[in-house]
């Protein structure tokens, strides 16, 4: 069975593209690191570096050994570190970016009891709207809602959102219930000109999905405005379930077409992937993802 140490002198072969700087990055002699690049060869019956007198490659089948044996060295490592984390008390301040309409209702709730059971920990919230470039800024965490764009943070999913369509009591009781996404384009529909395709709404018709077309007299960039002007009964919209919250509880908005609804949208937590996570961001982290789990989004 090969130890730990045999993979990771290979991956530092690989990256420093020499034995010898790769036995000086590991802190161990040449004839370790050579003994186990092969013991790793004989084993696996193939070659995984091409030598020669200057550098030391990766053949094709040493490169795609590399690629997921990397990969799978730096899951342990986090894994140690955030085993780690739950013995570290945490300490200093959390630094965390997250929008102005989520992070009132659902971040700064589950702050006391995480303060209170780390009284070591000093929290740093910054709402915006806008991108939040976290390595640049300074910031531990994000909290992002929607799909990730592809990149180099890491990320945990916290929970998932329904996308709803809703209207006030008032507004169908004088237009009436829209019983399919198609009797929309018969309706007041309030479009959210800040979205892309703001007036084309999702919906899940017969397994696949399916746009409809809206429109109506009143549009807005805000989803705030948009959510008021639907319980004024301006209209029908549409939205994420947690935005509507507080006008569902109090009877203000009816939830409409449910049978209908699309996938989720989630949210998450992200951070940069090149920093080790230090245990007040991997205990708030976890922390709120239970709690999130817990609500209805």
């Amino acid at each position: 069975m090969h130890r730990i140490e045999d993979y990771q002198a290979f991956t530092a072969i690989v990256e420093k593209q020499s034995l010898t700087a790769a036995a000086r990055h590991l802190g161990r002699s040449l004839q370790a690191v050579s003994r186990s690049l092969a013991v790793l060869e004989r084993d696996l019956r193939v070659e995984l570096i091409r030598r020669t007198t200057r550098r030391s490659n990766p053949t094709d089948a040493g490169q795609v050994f590399y690629q997921r044996l990397s990969a799978a060295l730096a899951e342990i490592d986090a894994a140690k570190v955030e085993t780690s984390n739950r013995r570290v008390e945490a300490t200093g301040v959390l630094r965390i970016a997250g929008s102005t309409n989520f992070s009132p209702l659902y971040v700064v709730p589950a702050l006391p009891e995480f303060l209170a059971a780390h009284p070591g920990v000093q929290v740093d919230l910054e709402l915006s709207d806008r991108y939040i470039d976290l390595i640049g800024e300074g910031h531990d965490l994000a909290i992002r809602i929607g799909q990730l764009p592809d990149s180099t943070l890491k990320a945990k999913l916290l929970a998932n959102s329904r996308r709803v369509v809703f209207a006030a009591p008032s507004y169908l009781a004088k237009q009436g219930r829209p019983h399919s996404p198609e009797d929309l384009t018969r309706h007041q529909c309030i479009v959210r000109t800040a979205d892309r395709d703001g007036n084309a709404w999702p919906f899940k018709v017969n397994g696949r999905i399916k746009t409809v077309k809206v429109a109506g007299r009143f549009r807005t960039s805000g989803a705030v405005a948009a959510n008021a002007a639907a319980a004024l009964g301006l209209g029908i919209a549409s939205g994420l379930l947690w935005q509507v919250r507080p006008w569902l509880d109090r009877g203000e908005l009816e939830l409409l077409l449910t049978r209908f609804e699309p996938p989720c949208v989630p949210i998450h937590a992200v951070w940069s992937a090149t920093k080790l996570l230090p245990a007040r961001t991997q205990l708030f982290v976890d922390f709120l993802a239970v709690r999130l789990q817990k609500q209805q989004l």
